[in-house]
């Protein structure tokens, strides 16, 4: 018996450390995410690219090459808010990786469909960043960019999706060399999504008004000069507005702005 129960004991500690360990993480976890949106550092934001086929060395290049500029943006943006603001983003490009793996998606809206597509998601990730060689602890958000041959039609399509405040995003584009800029435009959408921002669109998908609007002060109102990132379109009149495929024409409006504490 008493050996017995120095085992059901030493068993209970052994439980008890774990627990405790994995709630000293879970905590330190929530504390760098909440510690992002300081803005005492630049943010890494690692953007992995995935495709099913080989991608044109070309695109991955021109993706590269608009990584300045993306930056150069936000960082435009971000000072508007917090004057001497340094760089708020580093933009940090890995692949392509060729998997014949795709980023899962959820199959319903209950909340065992979102568990179930997490865990999913989480496998998915730990395979790509295994072949991409990067670590992930050393980014405050990834998104994997997976990308695919431009369909024939009048506009590529584009979509994403992301975890509320977490630190996983991804994006899907039917890549060519007219939708380098809109992809990045939707990465950083995602991105902006793992640190608190919300979308700014209503039911419908139309930009909300006025907490859509990349400038609401502007006068006159419209048209406006910039889209917000968490927003549709750039509103180029009361109730008409136009998607953007510049990252000239990228912008963060006060309300986006207050949601990842650049604004107190």
């Amino acid at each position: 018996m008493g050996a017995r129960g120095t085992a059901f004991k030493v068993r209970v500690v052994v439980l008890t450390m774990a627990l405790v360990l994995v709630v000293l993480y879970a905590v330190g976890d929530v504390r760098r995410r909440e510690g992002r949106t300081r803005w005492d550092r630049t943010l890494d934001v690692a953007v992995i690219v995935v495709s099913k086929t080989p991608v044109d060395p070309a695109l991955f290049t021109g993706l590269r090459a608009r990584i300045p500029a993306l930056e150069a943006r936000l960082t435009e943006e971000g000072r508007t808010y917090r004057k001497g603001m340094g760089a708020p983003f580093a933009f940090h490009l890995y692949g392509p990786i060729v998997t014949a793996t795709l980023p899962p998606k959820a199959t319903g809206d209950g909340l065992a469909d979102l568990a179930k597509q997490t865990l999913a998601m989480r496998a998915y990730t730990r395979e790509i960043d295994a072949a991409a060689a990067i670590d992930a602890d050393t980014y405050d958000s990834r998104i994997y960019l997976t990308v695919t041959p431009r369909a024939a039609k009048e506009r590529a399509w584009v979509e994403g999706e992301s975890e509320q405040g977490g630190k996983l995003g991804q994006v899907t584009v039917e890549l060519d060399d007219t939708m380098l800029d809109v992809a990045w435009m939707v990465v950083t959408h995602e991105a902006f999504h793992t640190l608190g921002a919300t979308d700014k669109i209503d039911a419908s998908g139309r930009t909300l008004v006025p907490q859509g609007l990349a400038d609401p002060a502007q006068i006159p109102l419209y048209p406006q000069r910039r889209a917000d990132v968490m927003a549709r379109g750039r509103l180029v009149a009361p109730g008409h507005e136009e998607l953007v495929d510049s990252l000239a024409e990228l912008g963060v409006g006060p309300d986006t702005a207050r949601e990842i504490r650049w604004v107190e």
